[in-house]
């Protein structure tokens, strides 16, 4: 009896991993998408209505919290001049998962012509429809 309960146990450890593997990947094909400057990519793996918010915070200027549609996004990726190196660097993965929906919590760092420009956090929610999880919210915070 003791085995069936070790093998229940961990055939449910190895689906919940394999379920962080999967948001994880999405989250990682988003910033692949993003770093490319391919919005066909990002549109793959984000929800047609998608909500992104930012927020700033600065000691001189105090919080603030914007909004972005998904049209802006996808029109100021595409346009980020060719001379522009950037690179946003995820430097761990939170991920927490109920059922069809998923959370990331992922610290970063973002980088312009290899000079640290500003750093923070990325959190996303993700929707499993179908078998694909999709990116419905992301909020970050960005500090310098």
């Amino acid at each position: 009896m003791k085995i069936y309960v070790v093998l229940a146990l961990l055939l449910v450890g190895l689906a919940s991993n394999a379920q962080q593997q999967e948001v994880q990947k999405t989250i990682e094909s988003f910033f692949q998408g993003f770093h490319q400057k391919d919005t066909i990519k990002l549109k793959s793996v984000c929800f047609d209505k998608i909500i992104l918010q930012s927020i700033s915070e600065s000691k001189t200027k105090g919080n603030k919290l914007s909004d972005e549609t998904a049209k802006e996004f996808y029109k100021s990726i595409a346009t980020i001049p060719s001379n522009l190196k950037f690179n946003e660097k995820v430097l761990s993965y939170n991920i927490q998962i109920d059922g069809s929906m998923a959370h990331v919590w992922a610290p970063y760092e973002f980088y312009l012509n290899d000079k640290l420009s500003h750093s923070g956090v990325n959190t996303f929610t993700l929707f499993k429809e179908k078998d694909t999880w999709k990116i419905i919210y992301l909020i970050d915070t960005r500090r310098k």
